[in-house]
């Protein structure tokens, strides 16, 4: 350990108070900076600043450039806003539009359709009419040419009945009839008249 103390350095002495007064006087001098003209940078940067927006808006007038850009802008904005308008108010009346045409078109497919059934009604009972008509008409006509066949197969059996009768009568005429009974009834009809 006495060699670590040995080695050590040993501790400066520190003054007892520091005098600051050097640092707070008045009368202490800065280097100078750079100037030109006598002028310092900040006031160099300043007054170019003022000559360069005197050239921009007094020369070159770019506050009207700006203000004639913007108002274009402006312009072509309410343009447009004024196309979405129109649009949006044709887009509203191609709707109405649409919508009435669905509405209508609802109601013409009710009516065809109430149309269509009142039709099918109808034809269903001009059908049945005229079915019960057809079969009043064959059924007519089958009871006439029942009636007729009737009638001949009457007429024929008459007139089977008449010419066997005529055949009978003849051949009862011809055997208990002889020249003397036939002229005892000519006299009976003579006397008749």
């Amino acid at each position: 350990m006495a060699n670590s103390a040995a080695t050590a350095p040993a501790p400066a002495a520190m003054p007892a108070e520091v005098d600051h007064s050097a640092h707070t006087g008045t009368a202490v001098e800065h280097a100078p900076g750079p100037e030109l003209l006598g002028l310092q940078p900040f006031q160099w940067v300043s007054i170019s600043m003022a000559v360069l927006l005197l050239i921009a808006f007094g020369v070159a007038k770019v506050h009207k450039t700006i203000a004639g850009g913007l108002d274009s802008k402006i312009a072509q904005i309410k343009q447009n806003l004024d196309e979405a308008k129109l649009l949006r108010a044709e887009a509203e009346a191609l709707r109405d539009e649409y919508a009435a045409k669905i509405a209508g078109a609802e109601k013409d497919a009710e009516a065809l359709l109430a149309n269509a059934r009142t039709e099918a009604g109808n034809i269903v009972t001009k059908a049945e009419a005229d079915a019960t008509a057809t079969i009043a008409r064959r059924e007519k006509m089958a009871s006439d040419k029942i009636a007729a066949a009737e009638r001949a197969a009457i007429d024929d059996l008459r007139a089977q009945a008449a010419a066997a009768s005529a055949a009978g009568a003849a051949a009862l005429i011809a055997d208990r009839h002889d020249a003397a009974a036939d002229k005892a009834l000519v006299d009976q009809a003579i006397a008749v008249l």
